[in-house]
């Protein structure tokens, strides 16, 4: 049985990147990804699969800095503390509506510096060997 194609990984990716243009200092081209395409019933494991390799990998965004793929939360919810992404890279603009108090910006590039400091950089996960 054929299905229709899915949009949702090209969406997703989409999203990720109109993140990336509006975060200040950011430039897309600095980012690169990878991914598989699970289809037809394969696309069960999507969701364990992502938790998995966030398990194993641990990526900055996933642990430390939340709030990357985040989207508007809309009207009657911007009681909300804008998300740690949005304060180390603002640029979003519905994220400036959220009146909550975010966490402070030097608490969290604390964060990062440690997160970089603890890092295997000579791991072959983080070189193209």
């Amino acid at each position: 049985m054929k299905t229709a194609p899915s949009y949702e990984l090209h969406s997703r990716l989409r999203d990720h990147d109109r993140s990336l243009q509006q975060g200040n200092e950011l430039d897309p081209n600095d980012f690169y990804c990878r991914f598989v395409i699970l289809d037809g019933r394969e696309s069960d494991l999507i969701g364990t699969v992502e938790a998995a390799l966030i398990r194993q990998y641990q990526p900055l965004w996933n642990t430390i800095i939340d709030g990357f793929g985040n989207h508007d939360p809309g009207r009657g919810r911007y009681q909300q503390a804008k998300s740690d992404w949005d304060v180390c890279h603002p640029g979003r603009s519905w994220a400036d509506r959220c009146q909550g108090i975010p966490t402070d910006r030097t608490e969290l590039i604390a964060r990062i510096d440690l997160f970089f400091s603890q890092l295997n950089l000579n791991s072959s996960i983080y070189t193209d060997d």
